[in-house]
C-alpha cells in the first residue's frame, strides 16, 4: 500500500509588492517590453527549457504568449495586456511599459493605495474627457474620401483579409487579390475551366460544411441496422450521386467542400461540367459565406435552393510551386493577401505584423480619429495633466479624500510613467526632449554634447507633424516634474498629404491607458497572495 503525503497547508504571501523577488520579476519584465518598443526595438527569442520550437520577435502578442511567467502579481499584468491584445491587436507594449511604469512609480510613494486608486480614476476621467473632447491637441481626424482604393480594399461593411503563407519568397512578391484562394494540389495549370454560368453570366456555388467521402457513418458515433444484401458504402454513394444531379439540375456551377469528396461523385459534377474543390478547411467556411452569400450545407440529405450563392469568375494562379483555384466575387468583401517572406520566422512575424494592420484599419473605419504617435501623445498628455491638476480646487480634493500635495504627488508619478513609455523609443543614447508650447517628444541624434539652444539640432518632433520653425523652449525629459504646457497643439496641423506623420489607433491606445492604469490599481491593491501548495 503506497504512503500517502500530507496535505499542505496553503501558502500566504502578504504585501506581495514589498518582496525584492516580485520588485526583481517586474523590472525585468519592463526592461523585456521597453527593448523591444516601437520602430527600433530589438527581437526576442523565446523559448522554453525542454525544446520546442523557438519564436523570434518583437510584438506584444508573441512575447506574452510565449514567456513562461510564474508570479501571481505579474500574471494579473500579463492576462490584463494579453486580454487588450485580444480585442485590438494593436498598443500591447505601451500598455505593458505603462502599467509596469504606474506600479513602479505608485509603490514607492508614501500614500494608501486606497486614495492612490481614488486620484488615479481622476486623472484617467480627465484624460479620456481630454482626448474624446474637440479641443485635444494630439488627436486627429482620419479622412479616407480621398484613398479610393483603400476603400474598395475594405468596402463598407469592413471586409475580411484571407492570408495565403508562401514561404522561400521575397517579401516583395506579396500582393492582394479580390476575392478568395483555396490551394489545389492535384489541379493542372494551363487547362480551361469549363464551368456551368447562369443566364446572367454568373456561376452558382453551393457550399458543404459536411463530408461528401461516403463514409459519413463513424463506429463511434454507434451501431448501425443494415437489412441483409445490402451496401452501406454503396447506399452512401449513391445518396451523393442524387446530390450531385440535383446540383447538376439547380445550375450550379462550382461545389465547394470543407472535407473530402468522393472520387465518383468529383467525376460525375466534371462531366457535367461543375467544378469540385475539396479540403477547404473550417478557416475558409466563413469567409467563403459571406463573400459568396452561400449557406453552409450541413446534410447530404436535404438540399434547399435557398442555399446557393455566387460569384463572378473563377480562375487558375500558381504563387511559385503552389497551384490555387481563385474565386473572383462580384463585389470585393473579401480580398487574400498573398504573403511572401524567406524564412518561417520572418513569415510568423510578418503575418502578425499585417494581421495588426489589418485590425487598426478596421477600427479606424469605424472610428475615424487617431492619436500623434512618436511618443508625442504621450508627453503632451503629462503636459496636459501637469497643467490641469495644478488649476484644480479645493472641493476636488475634498471629494476625493486626499490633500492637495498627495493629488500632486500621484499626477506626477502619473505624468513620469506616460513619460517612460516615449523614452522607450529612444535606442541610440542620445538626449530626448518636450517641448513647452505644444508638450511633444523630439529626439536629439546620439553622440552630440548638451547644448543651450537644442533648436540647432532637433528638426521634427517624434511624429513628425511639428517641425523646428519657431522659437521653442525646451527641457529634457528624464521624469522629473516640469513647468506645465502653455498651449495645446493646433487643433487642425497643416499637413501635407506627402508628409509622413507617424499615428497610432485611437481606439487601441484609449483602451490600454485604460487597462494600465485599472491593471495597475489592482496590483497595488493585492494584500495577500494565497497560494495552493498541493
Amino acid at each position: 500500500m503506497s504512503r500517502l503525503e500530507a496535505k499542505k497547508p496553503p501558502l500566504f504571501i502578504s504585501e506581495p509588492l514589498t518582496k525584492d523577488a516580485v520588485c526583481q520579476s517586474l523590472l525585468l519584465l519592463s526592461r523585456i517590453f521597453k527593448s523591444s518598443y516601437g520602430p527600433a526595438g530589438r527581437l526576442k527569442q523565446l523559448h522554453n527549457g525542454v525544446g520546442g520550437c523557438v519564436c523570434t520577435t518583437s510584438q506584444s502578442s508573441a512575447l506574452l504568449r510565449h514567456l513562461s511567467v510564474r508570479d501571481p502579481v505579474l500574471r494579473v499584468l500579463t492576462a490584463s495586456v494579453q486580454n487588450h491584445v485580444s480585442r485590438f491587436s494593436d498598443c500591447g507594449l505601451f500598455t505593458a511599459i505603462l502599467c509596469c511604469s504606474l506600479i513602479e512609480n505608485f509603490r514607492s510613494l508614501n500614500v494608501a493605495p486606497c486614495t492612490v486608486i481614488k486620484i488615479t480614476r481622476h486623472l484617467l476621467s480627465s484624460c479620456m474627457d481630454y482626448l474624446k473632447s474637440e479641443a485635444c491637441g494630439c488627436r486627429v481626424s482620419v479622412d479616407f474620401s480621398s484613398v479610393e482604393t483603400l476603400v474598395c480594399l475594405t468596402n463598407a461593411v469592413l471586409g475580411k483579409c484571407v492570408i495565403v503563407p508562401v514561404k522561400g519568397r521575397r517579401v516583395m512578391d506579396s500582393t492582394v487579390l479580390p476575392g478568395l484562394l483555396i490551394e489545389t494540389p492535384e489541379i493542372q495549370l494551363g487547362k480551361p475551366l469549363a464551368i456551368k454560368r447562369t443566364g446572367s453570366n454568373m456561376i452558382k456555388i453551393a457550399l458543404f460544411c459536411v463530408s461528401m467521402s461516403g463514409d459519413s457513418f463513424s463506429p463511434e458515433e454507434g451501431t448501425i441496422a443494415v437489412r441483409h444484401g445490402i451496401s452501406l458504402e454503396m447506399s452512401e454513394l449513391n445518396q451523393l450521386l442524387n446530390v450531385g444531379k440535383q446540383l447538376v439540375n439547380d445550375g450550379v456551377g462550382l461545389v465547394v467542400c470543407q472535407k473530402v469528396i468522393h472520387p465518383s461523385l468529383k467525376q460525375y459534377l466534371k462531366e457535367n461540367h461543375v467544378m469540385a474543390v475539396d479540403r477547404a478547411g473550417l478557416s475558409l467556411m466563413e469567409p467563403l459565406s459571406r463573400m459568396t452569400g452561400s449557406k453552409p450545407i450541413a446534410s447530404i440529405h436535404s438540399l434547399s435552393p435557398g442555399c446557393y450563392g455566387s460569384l463572378k469568375d473563377v480562375s487558375i494562379e500558381r504563387v511559385a510551386s503552389k497551384h490555387f483555384v481563385h474565386l473572383i466575387p462580384e463585389d470585393t468583401v473579401i480580398c487574400s493577401l498573398i504573403l511572401c517572406n524567406r524564412s518561417e520566422t520572418a513569415w510568423d512575424e510578418l503575418k502578425r505584423v499585417c494581421e495588426t494592420a489589418e485590425h487598426v484599419l478596421q477600427l479606424t473605419m469605424k472610428e475615424p480619429l487617431a492619436l500623434l504617435g512618436g511618443g508625442c501623445t504621450e508627453t503632451h498628455l503629462a503636459s496636459y495633466i501637469r497643467y490641469k491638476s495644478s488649476s484644480l480646487s479645493t472641493s476636488t480634493f475634498q471629494d476625493l479624500g486626499c490633500s492637495q500635495t498627495q493629488y500632486q504627488l500621484v499626477a506626477d508619478g502619473f505624468c513620469r510613467s506616460l513619460e517612460s513609455v516615449a523614452r522607450s523609443l529612444n535606442r541610440d543614447g542620445g538626449e530626448i526632449l518636450t517641448d513647452l508650447v505644444y508638450g511633444h517628444c523630439w529626439f536629439v541624434p546620439s553622440g552630440l554634447p548638451s547644448v543651450s539652444n537644442w533648436s540647432d539640432v532637433v528638426s521634427k518632433c517624434g511624429c513628425g507633424i511639428n517641425g523646428n520653425t519657431e522659437d521653442l523652449s525646451w527641457r529634457i525629459l528624464e521624469g522629473q516634474s516640469c513647468s506645465p504646457v502653455i498651449q495645446g497643439c493646433p487643433k487642425e496641423p497643416s499637413v501635407k498629404v506627402t508628409d509622413f506623420v507617424t499615428l497610432d489607433c485611437f481606439a487601441a491606445k484609449c483602451s490600454g491607458l485604460q487597462v494600465a492604469l485599472e491593471t495597475a490599481n489592482l496590483v497595488l491593491d493585492l494584500s495577500y497572495i494565497i497560494e495552493d501548495q498541493n
